[in-house]
């Protein structure tokens, strides 16, 4: 590892400490991985990408030393809820649509049968002519 490298690591696991324990001093305190970023004066996306194993561990921590759960799996759990709701709603509307088609299905074969029906009683059959073969 390089030394900027090492650097970052170690200002990471102090600005951990510092979000864990309230005493914030270059972010708003909330126990985001932006916040982290900011208080240990590194890029969002170095923690992200470079930086991985600190911020799972980041998480980890907030979620046992604070029994909080962190924002972004709250974010995750409250579109998970809303997904599945759509979900539900999809599947109930495709269930009416499919009733539909049935019905709307029936209702054209029983107009079928009936024009059928009027056609044979209307004597239409009496005026057809046969062509002679050739």
């Amino acid at each position: 590892m390089t030394p900027n490298h090492q650097d970052e690591r170690t200002h990471i696991r102090q600005a951990i400490d510092r979000l864990l324990s309230g005493q914030a001093t270059a972010s708003n305190g909330s126990l985001t991985a932006a916040a982290l970023a900011a208080e240990a004066g590194v890029h969002r996306m170095a923690l992200m990408k470079r930086h991985v194993d600190l911020k799972n561990e980041f998480y980890e921590r907030v979620r046992v030393e604070t029994a909080q759960t962190p924002e972004t799996e709250k974010r995750l759990r409250e579109t998970v809820v809303k997904l599945k709701q759509t979900v539900a709603d999809k599947n109930a509307e495709i269930l009416e649509l499919r009733q539909q088609i049935t019905r709307l299905t029936l209702a054209g074969a029983v107009l079928t049968e009936r024009l059928n029906d009027v056609g044979d009683r209307s004597g239409a059959a009496n005026n057809v002519v046969r062509l002679p073969v050739p």
